[in-house]
Order: structure tokens, then C-alpha cells, then sequence
């Protein structure tokens, strides 16, 4: 990649930058899961619904993504990502206005459109910016951004519900991403930062096109990748998108107490991240061996989800949840790190949509069938205990998976 050095400080702030993109994104298709409990109930949603419409934030988010990544590759991170904050912000808090479930359904469509550069974008970032030895914990610190989004949107909507009721909820959640752009621009107006993310090309000119989508996907080691966000990917989706209304079926917690709950495991998906992304930038390796023991205690982690149905107050339940999502939290940083070492510089955003997209994907699918489980057995056991199992196979998939070596980035 072309650019002048760019200091230890300077491009862990701009990645941290880019962490807080992942905060605001996560923050605004959040706010309808912290408020589920009620806006269903108002606007007459069942479970089954609900889970379609949780799906359709994925679905739109499944067939943008590659478009994004994409775009983002020849844009840069630093100009898409100021629109996309924009727009997304814009549709997010049109969520106020939703009227009954098809209105809802199409503000989630387009909230997942205009989300879908927001990963590709802050990974092409970190990528960009920080050192090859440290990106693993760049990676780590940027899926931290995600979780603490959710952390945030909690307690922020709660409140906002306590204060004005769920509309204005909406309304003052969007607000954190308009405050968001004047943040990312100036911190990388720099001449040496814009060169760094602006750049398109690596130093030394290719002597082929670099791939193309559908050959990304042919790869071995990113079929291995996708196999393991399929395995997790459930599990924060539980975590996330059902949080609340688990709590408010299982244990009856009203809708303005539900974020003193749902933060917990938000922070073991990030220490999770941080702490397994740090530990396998500090293992001493073969080039482009895969950390597996990390990887392995990871899943096993992620498994604990089982046990939910012996929790027996709102905190047991919440920990078990939490105890599981550091797994996950583990598993989406080794995956996303191990796989972008294998691909060529000018493809990172690419590949990280490759990751967005599985994640949307295996999320259609089981949203819809947590919701129908939930509505035919009236309890979230049956759900728990399937989703722990089902991060099984694809983690074995990706331990036993042997990897070529890596292509040689800056």
C-alpha cells in the first residue's frame, strides 16, 4: 500500500474511529429489539412476524453487502462512510413513524441497504491503517464497536421509552450517528491518513486483476470463514434481537428495565474479542496456520448456551447468554482475522461483506424459526438448546480445515 507512515497514535485513533462506526450502526437496528416488548404489543406484531422482521434487516443487508464491500474498495472507507452514516441515520429514525407491520418491514429493508457498507467499510479501515502484526487486535477492538452499540441502545431507548414513549425512542438514537460525521471527519482530514484510506492499489502493481466475488468465494479459507459466522452467528441473534422479549416472557421484566439486563452480554462479546484477538496476536506460529486451540475453547464457550433453560431468574439467564456470546464474540474475531490474512490487500472490503453477508444469511433463516419455535412452545429452552448444539459442526468444520498459506499483505 502507498503512504507515508502514519503513527502508533494516529492509527489506533482513526481505528478506534472506526470501532464507534460499528457503535452507531449497531445502535440504530438495535432500538426496535430493546423496544420489541412493546411496539409488537402496539402495533399488533406476533412472534412470528416479529422474527420476519428481524429477517428482513438481514435479507436487505445479505444482497447489499457485496455491493458495498465493492463500492467501498473503490471509494474508500472515508468518503463512503460519511454517506452511509448519513442515510442509515435518516431511516433509522423514520422508524418513529411506522404505522403496523408493512411499514415496519420496509423501513428494516432499507435500514439494512444503507447499513450494509458499515463493516466493510471500518474493517478496509483497520486493515488500512494499522500495522499487519497488531490487526488482529484491530479486529478484536472493531467487533467490540458492534457490541458496544447494543450496550448503549438499551439503557439509551429504556430511557427514552420512560421519558416519551418508544417513537421518540427511535428519534433520539438516530441522533448519536449525526453526531458521529463531524467526528470522522475531522480525524481523517490528515494528509497521511487520507492517503492511507484513500489508497486503491498496493506499491507494487499486480501482474493480475485481483479476484473477483465469485472467486473469493471459491476460496477455501473463505468457505472456512463463513462456516464459522454460521456457527455463532445464532447465538448473537438470540442475544441481541431477542434479548428483551426473552426477558419479558420468561421472567416478566417490564420494557423500562430490560437495559439493566441486556448490557452483560454485550461486555463478555467484547472482552470475548479483545482477549482472544490479543492472545493469538501473541502466539507464535507456522505462517498461515490457523489458531486452533483458541479457536476450539472459543466454541466450547459458545456451547454453554444449553444451558438457559436451568436459568431461574433473570441475571442466571442473562449470565448463560453472556457466557456464550464471549464465545461468539471469540469466534468472530479469530474467523474474520485468520481469513483476511489469505486475501490480497485490495479485496479486504470485499471480503469482509463475504463475512457481513454469510452473517445476514444464516440470520434469515433462523429468525423466523426461532419466532415460530417461541410462538408454538410459549419458552425459549427448545431455541437455547438447539442454537448451543449448532455451533458444533461448522466449528469442527473450521478446526480440522486445513488452510493455504496466506498471501503476503503490507
Amino acid at each position: 500500500m502507498t503512504g507515508e507512515a502514519v503513527s502508533r497514535r494516529v492509527a489506533w485513533t482513526v481505528a478506534l474511529a472506526a470501532t464507534f462506526t460499528m457503535t452507531v450502526s449497531q445502535l440504530d437496528r438495535t432500538t426496535l429489539a430493546v423496544l420489541a416488548p412493546t411496539v409488537t404489543k402496539q402495533l399488533d406484531i406476533s412472534e412470528s412476524a416479529y422474527g420476519w422482521l428481524t429477517a428482513g434487516f438481514s435479507i436487505a443487508y445479505l444482497v447489499a453487502t457485496p455491493l458495498a464491500g465493492w463500492w467501498i474498495d473503490r471509494r474508500g472507507a472515508r468518503r463512503g462512510l460519511v454517506w452511509s452514516v448519513l442515510v442509515w441515520s435518516t431511516i433509522a429514525a423514520l422508524h418513529s413513524l411506522a404505522l403496523g407491520f408493512v411499514s415496519l418491514f420496509l423501513l428494516r429493508l432499507a435500514l439494512g441497504i444503507s447499513e450494509a457498507p458499515s463493516y466493510s467499510g471500518s474493517a478496509q479501515t483497520v486493515h488500512r491503517i494499522i500495522p499487519p502484526a497488531d490487526r488482529a487486535r484491530g479486529f478484536g477492538l472493531l467487533f467490540t464497536g458492534s457490541s458496544f452499540g447494543i450496550m448503549i441502545a438499551a439503557p439509551l431507548a429504556s430511557f427514552l421509552f420512560g421519558v416519551a414513549g418508544w417513537r421518540v425512542a427511535f428519534l433520539g438514537s438516530a441522533m448519536v450517528g449525526l453526531a458521529w460525521i463531524p467526528m470522522w471527519i475531522a480525524l481523517t482530514r490528515r494528509g497521511d491518513v487520507r492517503v492511507r484510506l484513500d489508497a486503491t492499489a498496493p506499491r507494487h502493481a499486480p501482474t493480475s486483476s485481483p479476484p473477483s466475488w465469485g472467486a473469493l468465494l471459491r476460496q477455501r479459507n473463505v468457505v472456512r470463514g463463513v462456516l464459522a459466522i454460521f456457527a455463532c452467528a445464532p447465538i448473537t441473534s438470540l442475544a441481541i434481537s431477542w434479548g428483551a422479549k426473552y426477558l419479558d416472557r420468561t421472567f416478566s421484566v417490564e420494557q423500562t428495565d430490560v437495559g439493566h439486563y441486556l448490557w452483560l452480554p454485550m461486555v463478555a462479546f467484547d472482552l470475548g474479542a479483545v482477549l482472544f484477538g490479543d492472545l493469538s496476536a501473541r502466539q507464535r506460529r507456522a505462517p498461515g496456520a490457523p489458531p486452533r486451540l483458541l479457536f476450539g475453547i472459543a466454541a466450547v464457550l459458545g456451547t454453554t448456551l444449553v444451558l438457559l433453560p436451568l436459568a431461574t431468574t433473570p441475571w442466571t439467564g442473562i449470565a448463560i447468554i453472556a457466557v456464550a456470546m464471549a464465545g461468539a464474540g471469540a469466534l468472530y474475531t479469530l474467523a474474520a482475522a485468520d481469513l483476511l490474512t489469505a486475501v490480497p490487500p485490495e479485496r479486504i472490503a470485499l471480503a469482509s461483506s463475504t463475512l457481513a453477508a454469510s452473517q445476514s444469511l444464516i440470520l434469515i433463516v433462523a429468525n423466523p424459526l426461532i419466532g415460530l419455535s417461541v410462538t408454538h412452545s410459549a419458552s425459549y429452552s427448545p431455541v437455547a438448546i438447539a442454537l448451543g448444539v449448532w455451533i458444533i459442526p461448522g466449528s469442527l468444520i473450521w478446526l480440522l480445515w486445513r488452510q493455504r498459506p496466506p498471501s503476503r499483505s503490507p
